[in-house]
């Protein structure tokens, strides 16, 4: 059987798609996608001493496999995204490090408002929500990161107008303790959110010296702590940049090149691909795109405030790093240029999006 699938994997070309590999029943136990498909399923049957167990047991179960062509590989990441959560394949469930989607939660209507972890968001509460992120370790860590920092680690649940353990060893700053501590307190709180908004990185800078400081005094177990702390909060903020840019609905107009002849055309709009299609360059169909544009994206409702939800989030977030990476040219085209028809200026922004050599970062 490894022979014939060695055969197999000789016919495959060296373009992007995703491949599906089956058991002896016919089933798919896993779904992956590649830049080169020979190269990446060729890897699989190659003795390597690199391989992880999880690996040499999802190929010693593999009696076939399949593949579905992309003509880029942002194609196959979203392909293989999109598979992975309709067939749910026994290997990339075993293969996925243990994680589980979480919001950060924080009540200000409460006396002691609290930074919490929870896995759902409810949108009738009034709580401020951040999320979802893929890592509930790294949100711990962030969390608790910030709670050093500002020393709010408080160790008095009910919070009855006396000072916890904590305070006494100075991980708290006495908010437990209510008076001016208390209005300290909602100050911190402020800062937190600003952070998570991405206004205010002074925590940052804070915990960043504690680092250097603990470093300078060779303390070097509390400055690897440190760092942690900050790469957690730095995961927090990326993950933040992702659900804002999608939750802004932009209209976008995405190209990529496939030849000095040829583009690959997409219109995206949240995380979604509505359209996409190679498009000849001086073509009559690449100096009349407007018309398409328009229609695709007036026939397409969504709705103008809604949150990231996280079976959302994959895909926004594989759209989000393809537009920010160098293989692609995009523009937002307004909702007003979409409702009122404005052919003109969108013909014009696209054809200097199809001619421009460099990537548009707006």
């Amino acid at each position: 059987m490894i022979i014939f699938i060695k055969e197999k994997v000789k016919s495959l070309p060296s373009t992007p798609g995703v491949y599906l590999m089956k058991d002896s029943r016919g089933s798919i136990i896993y779904v992956g996608k590649a830049k080169n498909l020979k190269r990446r399923v060729r890897s699989y049957f190659q003795q390597s001493k690199a391989h992880p167990q999880k690996i040499i047991k999802l190929v010693s179960n593999i009696r076939d496999f399949d593949i579905l062509l992309t003509d880029t590989e942002f194609e196959a990441f979203m392909l293989e995204c999109k598979l992975i959560r309709e067939i749910k394949p026994l290997f990339n469930k075993m293969m996925k490090s243990p994680q589980s989607y979480s919001y950060i939660a924080i009540d200000k209507a409460t006396k002691y408002p609290d930074i919490v972890i929870t896995n759902h968001r409810d949108e009738q509460d009034g709580k401020l929500y951040f999320g979802p992120f893929p890592s509930k370790a790294r949100v711990e860590s962030a969390i608790l990161g910030m709670k050093e920092a500002y020393k709010i680690l408080c160790s008095n649940p009910k919070r009855q107008n006396s000072l916890c353990f904590n305070h006494s060893i100075g991980l708290c700053i006495g908010m437990c303790g209510g008076g001016t501590a208390l209005q300290e307190y909602y100050a911190i709180i402020e800062d937190i959110i600003a952070l998570l908004n991405g206004e205010n990185k002074l925590i940052l800078d804070r915990i960043k010296k504690e680092m250097a400081e603990a470093a300078a005094d060779f303390d070097f177990e509390a400055a690897a702590r440190y760092r942690g702390r900050i790469d957690a909060i730095q995961f927090l903020l990326r993950k933040e940049k992702v659900i804002e840019f999608t939750e802004e609905n932009k209209n976008l107009v995405v190209i990529e090149n496939l030849s000095k002849d040829s583009f690959k055309l997409f219109l995206i709009k949240r995380n979604e691909i509505l359209f996409s299609k190679i498009i000849t360059l001086g073509s009559a169909e690449a100096n009349q795109l407007s018309n398409l544009i328009i229609t695709t994206f007036n026939n397409t409702a969504f709705p103008k405030v809604s949150h990231v939800k996280k079976d959302e989030f994959d895909e926004a977030q594989i759209i989000y790093n393809y537009l920010k990476s160098s293989h692609c040219r995009y523009k937002k085209i307004p909702d007003k240029w979409i409702h009122n028809h404005l052919d003109k200026d969108i013909e014009n922004a696209v054809t200097k999006l199809i001619y421009k050599k460099q990537k548009i970062t707006n």
